[in-house]
């Protein structure tokens, strides 16, 4: 199944990937940070049409929801939240309960690996990392590198976000 292409199903010739898992719970920790626009209960205009509803309604807020995601690399232990942006005290404060959660289920995290984002690169998440942890980027444009939690966005992008089915 894995040399099939999953739209087509045909064969695809590619060299296997190298896999690795780190040794122990802790060693590293995949982070990253996941965008899906709101869909309002009842579907999107697209569905209902503008002049329906009031646009202006304050519960129904347009706009984008943040999945903050923390995935260890030996365990697939994860944790997750919704945030309402990506900014870099959000991802600091967002790593502190996450850190917190690693320390409740006994893994002391090492190693933090995560993309280029401007949030990732701060100063303020820097300092929450603390000194004893390491910080590992992943090259520009190289999503596979941070591949277990890009996968687990995947998964919960077809088992959850998306699970239901739109015509729009």
């Amino acid at each position: 199944m894995r040399h099939l292409d999953q739209a087509t199903g045909l064969p695809v010739r590619r060299t296997p990937p190298r896999r690795y898992e780190h040794d122990a719970p802790g060693d590293l920790i995949h982070i990253d940070i996941k965008k899906l626009g709101r869909i309002p209960e009842g579907g999107g205009h697209r569905k209902l049409g503008r002049t329906i509803g009031n646009r202006h309604n304050k519960k129904h807020r347009p706009g984008y929801a943040y999945l903050h995601h923390a995935v260890d690399d030996h365990s697939r232990l994860a944790y997750s939240e919704i945030l309402t942006d990506e900014r870099k005290e959000t991802a600091a404060q967002f790593w502190d309960r996450a850190n917190a959660f690693f320390s409740q289920h006994g893994i002391t995290v090492r190693r933090v690996m995560t993309d280029n984002g401007a949030c990732y690169r701060s100063k303020v998440f820097a300092e929450s990392l603390g000194a004893e942890i390491k910080h590992k980027k992943t090259r520009p444009y190289r999503p596979q590198t941070n591949g277990k939690v890009e996968r687990f966005n995947r998964t919960l992008a077809s088992e959850w976000a998306y699970a239901e089915f739109y015509s729009s």
